[in-house]
């Protein structure tokens, strides 16, 4: 599961977080006055399916990459065309394994975006599938961040998650990024595989560190129905392991610089996932491809799911667009303040009841924010703002 895919799973009311929240209503007021917005594009192809996977993604339907690619373009120029929409201040190819595609093919959708000339850019990658060649590809298309696919570097934990890559591969990508003058990347991992120790997870955390990343994202590992994983009991994660295993996180990656801003996110200074933070904070955005998700001043919607379909109706100059909703204001402020909890930033005092919450939280200037045990029992300490 990738970075952008395990966000979409944090706030699920459908099946996107990308549909964010305000931090604080100052924040939701500062990021109007930036003007940001984002576009995020889903490829849904894999060389593997991981066990833990519930996404859309597929591994026989390659063979449709370029049309798809066509259609992904085709839809942008239409979106941009029919509702004037801002140039894009990020841009994220998400998946599914976008590094799955050849680079110059992938950045022909990038050249459709209109964009700022700093925008973020970012591609997810399967260590596996990282050359010099690709790499030469993004930096000449104008991707400026890279969030390669780790989970693990210990190889019985990746056969325990099914995962197919090397974890000598993600130094080596690592390296080449650097090579190619990538200054931003992310290490993605997950703890919590059947069999992993505390002492596993301490090795994965101490190899990605001696790689120098400016930014880790670490997630516990989730079971989603209809998924190899959900099938075997006996392989689902163990809560308590998990919870010493996120403290042992926060603990190595807070001593190594990287300051923890999201409950699974980490980064040094001006590192910060500038697209993940628009979706925490209720941004505008547009989501292209099968499945992908689309949020628009409290309106969200989402793309027909298989990449067959999505074409067609791409190819007859029909609407991709499968459903959708929109929030009323109390839903939209409440989403907000419970994915604003989970932020460095925290929530205005005045938004939750901290009563019988000592140790699990604490007030900063006029916020609250969680503490690094508060973090642990984030969805619990959220049911205090549905009666404020």
């Amino acid at each position: 599961m990738s970075e952008a895919e395990r966000l979409a799973r944090l706030s699920e009311r459908s099946e996107s977080e990308r549909d964010g929240a305000v931090a604080t209503e100052r924040g939701m007021k500062d990021s109007d006055q930036r003007g940001d917005f984002a576009v995020y594009v889903h490829i849904p192809f894999c060389a593997t399916r991981c066990d833990y996977c519930a996404f859309a993604t597929w591994t026989d339907r390659i063979g449709v990459a370029e049309a798809y690619v066509d259609a992904v373009r085709r839809d942008i120029v239409r979106s941009y065309a029919a509702d004037a929409l801002p140039v894009a201040t990020s841009v994220f190819f998400g998946g599914g394994t976008p590094s799955i595609l050849p680079g110059p093919l992938l950045m022909t959708i990038l050249d459709a975006v209109p964009r700022t000339t700093d925008a973020e850019v970012t591609v997810e990658c399967n260590p596996d599938t990282v050359t010099p060649e690709l790499l030469a590809a993004y930096r000449d298309g104008g991707v400026n961040r890279l969030s390669f696919g780790v989970q693990s570097m210990v190889p019985s934990v990746l056969k325990a998650l099914g995962r197919s890559h090397d974890p000598d591969n993600v130094r080596v990508s690592v390296e080449l990024a650097r090579q190619a003058g990538f200054e931003s990347f992310n290490l993605d991992l997950i703890y919590g595989a059947v069999g992993e120790s505390i002492a596993d997870w301490e090795t994965t955390l101490t190899h990605a560190l001696a790689l120098d990343p400016p930014h880790i994202s670490a997630y516990g590992l989730t079971v989603e129905p209809g998924t190899p994983l959900a099938d075997d009991p006996a392989r689902h994660p163990d809560d308590d392991e998990q919870a010493d295993k996120y403290i042992l996180t926060d603990e190595m990656l807070t001593a190594a610089g990287l300051a923890n801003y999201e409950i699974s996110n980490w980064a040094k200074p001006e590192h910060e996932c500038r697209h993940n933070q628009l979706y925490w904070q209720q941004g505008n955005y547009l989501g292209v491809g099968s499945a992908a998700h689309s949020h628009r001043d409290g309106r969200r919607w989402w793309r027909i799911r298989t990449p067959e379909r999505y074409i067609e109706q791409v190819e007859r100059g029909q609407s991709t667009e499968a459903a959708g909703e929109t929030l009323d204001d109390a839903t939209r402020h409440f989403e907000g303040l419970e994915l604003a909890l989970r932020t460095s930033t925290g929530v205005p005092a005045t938004q939750i009841d901290t009563e019988g919450l000592d140790g699990l939280v604490e007030t900063m200037g006029v916020n609250v924010v969680l503490t690094r045990f508060g973090r642990l029992l984030a969805n619990e300490i959220a049911m205090r703002l549905a009666d404020s």
